[in-house]
């Protein structure tokens, strides 16, 4: 597969062995920094791959695998085996999050993977790490939130934990995951040699907690309550989402002169002198009457003229914008993050770019998902030369498809 060399990766093998979210993100992300990533699939297919109606391929999967080639390997067997060792001393990296130990009890040595290449970068992200107590207990992204904290500090105060309505322990995995192989390749740069990478989602999350454990710390190891959509650590304010006529706005008022132009537009300059506002902790110890006062204004407007008008004030602010909206988001499409896609399966779609820019490269561009097995010819080709009658041998004893 030829890539435009001003990628930072372009060159980089990449074997992506990734199932659902976290490994195949990482794989994404390798794959739209320019790398020749192959997403190698047993033949039933990555597990995400038949989960929308009817078993077809849901539009996550495909926004996860954009920019890979596909190719499928029966692991189970004596030669696909073989075949993953031949394919591994071609490959700079080689990623995966299964369970701990589940490449080995499938008879793929990571050790004798890495001794055919010791420049091989084999990274790993499972739910609680390849060691300690905890290794084998079984991990979703709802499982890490529940056990990591996140669902203790998410939700109204007089509600039950919550969790987030996103896979957050998932695509921080992911993403350290890339982060690790990354560090791992410059290292390989210089010395020639790899190494074992490898990430847990519980640790990914911890540091997101960040100001929460800062509130636990302050209250003398107390865990704060859940407080909502307010700040967790009762600090600057308004920090709310207020409702409008035809929705909400999210607001946080920083710094005083934050709060001291909301209530000039407002039409209420009073409230930045009132004793119970005219300090962040004032505001923070009355923030029950604060909200009280913004949503009797707020609920007057439409949420986009709202927001437009703060922000022309200079207040922090921006409309609670549903999937649709923010699909529809002109700067995202603008800079090259969005991109409108006649999908072969799904029809008209919205599928990502990746986050990660880099300055003198191409406008990025999206290539959508491979089909099961679709360039397993190719890449056997191009990767280990095989001739095509010792491929068709392989495809016709099952080893690929």
């Amino acid at each position: 597969m030829t890539m435009d060399p001003s990628w930072p990766l372009a060159g980089i093998k990449v074997l992506d062995l990734g199932q659902i979210y976290n490994g195949s993100y990482a794989g994404f992300l390798l794959a739209h920094a320019g790398a020749d990533v192959v997403k190698l699939e047993p033949p039933r297919g990555d597990a995400l791959r038949f989960r929308g109606a009817g078993g077809t391929t849901p539009l996550s999967f495909s926004m996860l695998n954009t920019n890979k080639r596909g190719l499928v390997v029966d692991l189970k067997s004596d030669d696909g085996r073989e075949l993953l060792l031949r394919l591994a001393r071609e490959a700079d990296v080689l990623l995966e999050n299964f369970a701990p130990g589940a490449l080995e009890r499938l008879g793929v040595d990571i050790d004798a993977l890495m001794a055919a290449n010791p420049r091989l970068v084999c990274a790993s992200s499972t739910g609680y790490g390849l060691s300690g107590p905890a290794r084998n207990n079984l991990a979703m992204d709802l499982t890490v939130q529940a056990v990591g904290g996140v669902m203790s500090i998410n939700g109204p105060a007089d509600g039950p934990p919550l969790k987030t309505g996103l896979a957050v322990c998932d695509f921080f995995g992911g993403v350290h995951l890339y982060a690790g192989i990354v560090t791992a390749l410059v290292e390989a740069s210089r010395t020639g040699r790899g190494r074992r990478v490898e990430v847990a989602m519980l640790e990914a999350v911890f540091p997101v907690l960040a100001s929460n454990l800062a509130s636990m710390y302050n209250q003398g190891g107390t865990p704060p309550e859940r407080r909502g959509n307010r700040h967790p650590t009762r600090g600057p304010g308004p920090y709310n989402v207020y409702a409008c006529r035809d929705g909400h706005v999210a607001v946080i008022c920083v710094r005083d002169v934050h709060w001291e132009n909301m209530v000039e537009l407002m039409g209420r300059p009073e409230l930045a002198t009132d004793p119970r506002f005219a300090t962040a902790k004032a505001r923070s110890e009355n923030d029950d009457a604060l909200d009280a006062e913004v949503a009797a204004w707020t609920k007057q407007w439409n949420k986009a003229d709202l927001a437009e008008a703060l922000k022309g004030a200079r207040v922090p602010a921006a409309p609670v914008r549903d999937l649709v909206e923010v699909t529809r988001d002109e700067h995202m499409h603008g800079r090259g993050m969005l991109h409108d896609i006649a999908h072969p399966t799904l029809g008209d779609v919205v599928l990502p770019a990746s986050p990660l820019r880099f300055s003198d490269t191409p406008s990025p561009e999206v290539s959508v998902e491979p089909a099961l097995g679709e360039h397993t010819d190719e890449v056997l080709s191009d990767w280990l030369a095989l001739p095509p009658g010792e491929i068709a041998a392989l495809r016709a004893h099952g080893v690929v498809a």
